[in-house]
């Protein structure tokens, strides 16, 4: 076969100026997408919507010689889209408790890479800098595997106005933190947030430790670092360690070997899963109308509708004795049509029903 090639190069030329040209117009969406992943607290990546893509893209390749070619053309394309999101996204300020080296620190470094993290003292003032626009997203505990709840964020969810975007499950290490050259046997008293001294509680009975609480792990390890006192121990993870040039005494003592903690994304957006991935859950909180039975009506107004409640718990409501809220993590999508539904149907059983958020929970890479 005789081939034209100045032919055969105006038609690579017609080709590359329609991949350029669409090449501009994805990046223009991948923009919008950058906007709205920074106004709802959705990380940048996500190798599960990534992977997707891929392979639907690849049903198109009729070639199957080059099917693997377009792989590797896919996988660049999806790099630097993901690239030019964290460009524009770079400004982003996340708010999290505590210093550098705490574990909220870690989690919010791993969710999301390359922006401002911005220390705060406590859960409200973490939440409350979102809320009056100092940060764009915090990144605040939730539960842990052993010792259970985080109240005092849960208490925000209810009574604040920010929306839960995505929860992220980081395995969480405990260590014995120390001055160097601190003696095993000459320490009396370990400082640390309430939450890690409840997580290593037998570890801390077994050798009769006095107990201090600080506004979290790595305001303990700062506090065991300005006292220069080696009976003085704080709980917390190797980067607060060193990030306070302390040594770790005794490594990993929690109770529990799979010791997990889950973070929630807070934004002032709520997310409507414009990105097609599938939506696994929603926390709901309610209370009940002061009438017999109230409780368990609305729980079967649940089930009827065909949802699973993976988690229910009470917490007493603020400044009015011996009333509660109920908090529940549901599998499924509220904005359903049996999700509506359910709603519609929950406001005749509850005084109250919030919807804070829909998410996929995923695990923290570190």
């Amino acid at each position: 076969m005789k081939y034209d090639l100045a032919q055969l190069r105006e038609q690579i030329d017609s080709a590359d100026r329609e991949i350029a040209l669409n090449f501009e117009k994805r990046m223009q969406v991948v923009s919008a997408v950058a906007a709205y992943k920074k106004d709802t607290g959705i990380p940048v990546e996500d190798r599960e919507r990534e992977k997707a893509i891929i392979e639907k893209n690849l049903r198109y390749i009729e070639n199957s010689e080059i099917t693997g070619y377009y792989s590797e053309l896919a996988e660049k394309m999806i790099e630097l889209s993901k690239k030019y999101q964290f460009r524009l996204n770079s400004g982003m300020r996340i708010a999290y408790n505590g210093t550098e080296g705490a574990f909220a620190h870690i989690a919010s470094q791993s969710i999301f890479p390359g922006t401002e993290l911005i220390s705060n003292d406590s859960f409200e003032e973490t939440y409350n800098s979102v809320v009056e626009g100092k940060c764009d997203v915090a990144v605040l505990p939730i539960e842990n595997s052993s010792a259970g709840e985080v109240g005092a964020v849960v208490d925000l969810m209810y009574g604040g106005p920010l929306n839960v975007n995505g929860v992220y499950t980081l395995p969480v290490s405990h260590n014995l933190l120390g001055l160097p050259g601190t003696e095993f046997d000459k320490i009396s008293t370990v400082v640390s947030h309430p939450m890690a001294l409840a997580q290593c509680e037998k570890y801390i009975k077994k050798y009769g430790w006095q107990l201090t609480t600080a506004e979290s792990t790595a305001a303990a390890a700062r506090y065991v670092s300005q006292q220069n006192n080696p009976r003085l121990a704080a709980i917390g993870s190797e980067e607060t360690a060193k990030a306070n040039c302390l040594e770790v005494i005794s490594r990993n003592i929690n109770d529990q070997r799979d010791n997990t903690t889950k973070f929630a994304v807070f934004s002032k957006q709520i997310s409507n899963d414009i990105l097609g991935k599938k939506i696994e859950k929603f926390i709901l909180l309610f209370t009940v109308n002061d009438k017999p039975g109230a409780l368990v009506k609305t729980l079967s107004v649940i089930a009827d509708f065909g949802f699973n409640m993976q988690v229910l718990r009470s917490r007493p409501v603020k400044d009015k004795a011996w009333q509660y809220y109920f908090y529940t993590e549901i599998e499924g999508n509220s904005n359903s049509e049996n999700g509506r539904k359910m709603a519609e149907k929950l406001k005749e059983q509850c005084e109250t029903i919030k919807i804070i958020g829909h998410f996929s929970e995923s695990g923290v890479e570190v």
